[in-house]
C-alpha cells in the first residue's frame, strides 16, 4: 500500500489525509509507479489500480473519489458523493459529507487540502500558477463558507510542488502576476539571466490563503523537480524530452 506525506497540521486536524507519491503503485517505463493521471497515456487499468490504491490507503473505495476533471480554473465544486464517471470540470473539491474523498492530481502545480473539522468540511484545490493567480483558494475557501466553515478554524497544507529554484519563467509572466495580484513581486527573484526570474509557487499559494482568511497554514517543503525517484514533474519531463509524465493525487476525508 502506498504511503503518502502528510502534515501535522491537518494529523491534528483528525482528518485522513495524504500527498502522494510516485511510490507504490504498478505503472512502468516513464510512469514508473503510482500514476494516477487519467488523462495521461499510461495504460487505463493500471492507472485505475493506482487510483484504487489510493482509495483503500485512506480507507475507502475507489468509487468514493471526487477528483474533477481539472482545468486550471477558480472552479470549486461541491462533492456529496464520489465521482467514479462523469467528473465536473474544476479545480476545486468540497465536501460535507464523510467518506466522500476529495482527490487532485497534480506534478509541479500545488495541491492544497483544507479542513475545518468543527463545521465537517474538507476540501483539495489544484492550484498551479494560473488557478492560483486567477482564483482557485479564494473559490474553495468561500465554497467552504457556504458550509459554515470559518477561515480562522480552517487548517490548510500546500504539499508536494516546483519550488522557486526550480521554477524558471521570464519577464511577461512576472509582469501579468504584477497587474493581477498586486504585492505578488515578493514572490520573484532574479534568474541566471536579466530576462529571467525565478517564481516561488508554494509561497504564492500560502499568500492566496492568507489573503482568503486562513491563518493556518503550511508547505510541506518538497521540491517535485529535481526529485524523480519520489516526484511526477512535468517541468523536468518537459526538459528531458520525456513525450508525458505522471500524476499524483492529494486527497483528503471526514471520517
Amino acid at each position: 500500500m502506498p504511503i503518502p506525506i502528510t502534515h501535522p497540521l491537518l494529523d491534528r486536524a483528525g482528518v485522513r489525509h495524504g500527498f502522494f507519491t510516485r511510490e507504490g503503485g504498478v505503472s512502468t517505463g516513464i510512469y514508473e509507479g503510482l500514476n494516477c493521471g487519467m488523462g495521461s497515456s499510461d495504460d487505463a487499468d493500471k492507472v485505475r489500480e493506482n487510483r484504487a490504491r489510493v482509495a483503500r490507503a485512506l480507507g475507502g473505495q475507489p468509487d468514493d473519489l471526487a477528483g474533477p476533471y481539472q482545468i486550471h480554473s477558480a472552479e470549486a465544486v461541491l462533492a456529496e458523493s464520489g465521482w467514479p464517471d462523469d467528473r465536473p470540470r474544476a479545480d476545486g473539491v468540497v465536501t460535507t459529507t464523510p467518506g466522500v474523498i476529495c482527490g487532485v492530481l497534480t506534478a509541479d502545480c500545488a495541491p492544497v487540502l483544507l479542513a475545518d473539522t468543527v463545521a465537517g468540511v474538507v476540501a483539495a484545490a489544484h492550484a498551479g500558477w494560473k488557478g492560483a493567480l486567477g482564483g482557485v483558494i479564494q473559490s474553495t475557501v468561500d465554497l467552504m463558507k457556504t458550509a459554515d466553515a470559518d477561515p480562522a478554524r480552517i487548517v490548510a497544507v500546500v504539499g508536494p510542488c516546483i519550488a522557486q529554484d526550480s521554477y524558471e519563467v521570464d519577464e511577461a509572466f512576472e509582469r501579468r502576476f504584477l497587474v493581477e495580484a498586486p504585492g505578488s513581486g515578493r514572490f520573484f527573484r532574479l534568474g541566471v539571466r536579466e530576462d529571467r526570474r525565478m517564481f516561488d509557487l508554494p509561497g504564492f499559494v500560502l499568500w492566496r490563503l492568507e489573503q482568503a482568511g486562513v491563518e493556518q497554514a503550511a508547505w510541506t517543503g518538497h521540491d517535485t523537480r529535481p526529485d524523480a525517484a519520489r516526484f511526477y514533474s512535468n517541468r523536468r519531463a518537459f526538459l528531458n524530452g520525456e513525450p508525458d509524465f505522471g500524476r499524483m493525487m492529494s486527497a483528503i476525508r471526514l471520517g
